[in-house]
């Protein structure tokens, strides 16, 4: 399916040491045509770290989409039936904001978008990045798993080793799952390998 003219709003929570992998996944739906309206959490509008300033990063999406970004959850309620979205896009998803999502608790621009775009039964795709996924907050996934109208770009453990309950989407997928979304459609498979032995 072709994303031109397609109206995809981009949420980004704060998983700050995946902007990198993700920034990059913006410019393609830019490129294919799509309209991109970013969304951002507080936290990512207002967190400095060893990985950038907010400030920055909300600069940086504005100028990759052409569009400022909405940053309450008062801007984000018009994604509703006022000015819908096709599709929603939350990618990193951390654990945080995926529990809060997974229970109906909209308190964020983010998760407000999110909410606003199930309620026109258009698609919401997840790109997770969490440290307890096979933890504690692997109910919650398996929750939005099993939601209606919520699709999720791959996802594997990234250190098993050091980090044996994390998982983190494979962000490289982000495009050709939303394509598959917009057909409602899970591409396949979901879970997929992303940690690399190098012994």
């Amino acid at each position: 399916m072709s994303l031109k003219g397609k109206r995809i709003g981009f949420g980004l929570t704060g998983s700050h040491c995946t902007y990198d992998d993700v920034f990059p996944e913006i410019e393609k739906l830019v490129k294919a045509g799509a309209e991109v309206i970013p969304v951002v959490t507080f936290t990512v509008k207002n967190t400095d770290t060893r990985f950038g300033k907010g400030e920055n990063w909300v600069e940086r999406i504005e100028d990759l989409t052409g569009n400022k970004v909405i940053d309450t959850i008062v801007k984000a309620e018009p994604l509703g039936p006022k000015l819908p979205l096709d599709c929603m896009v939350i990618a990193p998803l951390t654990g945080v904001s995926m529990s809060k999502f997974a229970n109906a608790i909209n308190d964020s621009p983010v998760l407000m978008a999110a909410k606003a775009t199930l309620r026109n039964l258009k698609p919401i795709v997840l790109g997770i990045s969490t440290n307890d996924a096979l933890g504690l907050n692997g109910v919650n996934l398996m929750r939005l798993m099993a939601t209606k109208n919520i699709y999720f770009i791959p996802y594997g453990q990234d250190d098993p080793v050091k980090k044996p309950n994390s998982m983190v989407a494979r962000m490289t997928m982000l495009s050709e799952t939303v394509e598959a979304a917009l057909e409602g459609k899970q591409i396949q498979p979901v879970l997929v390998e992303r940690y690399k032995d190098e012994n």
